[in-house]
């Protein structure tokens, strides 16, 4: 009973700010596990690429550049292919 009598003599908007932090934490919490879902499901589709011949750290590369923009890929490559040079490496 000491509870709810605690309960009754919490002012209103500290509880509202309870529930709101309590609410937070849980929608992060569900993210996560969404996230770790998909972060599984992901390693699984390369894992089957992997199991047909397809070199995964290239797929992965792949992947990544697909996200850039064009010209800002173009501009990564040039960099990089400057640097390639100047190394000897070209």
């Amino acid at each position: 009973m000491a509870t709810a009598a605690a309960v009754k003599d919490e002012p209103t908007a500290h509880r509202f700010a309870k529930d709101q932090l309590k609410s937070f934490v849980e929608r992060v919490e569900k993210l996560e596990e969404e996230k770790k879902a998909i972060s599984d499901d992901i390693r699984d589709v390369y894992a089957e690429a992997k199991g047909n011949g397809f070199d995964v750290k290239a797929l992965r590369v792949v992947v990544r550049m697909r996200k850039q923009d064009v010209n800002e890929r173009k501009e990564h490559e040039a960099i990089l292919e400057t640097y390639l040079h100047a190394l000897g490496m070209l």
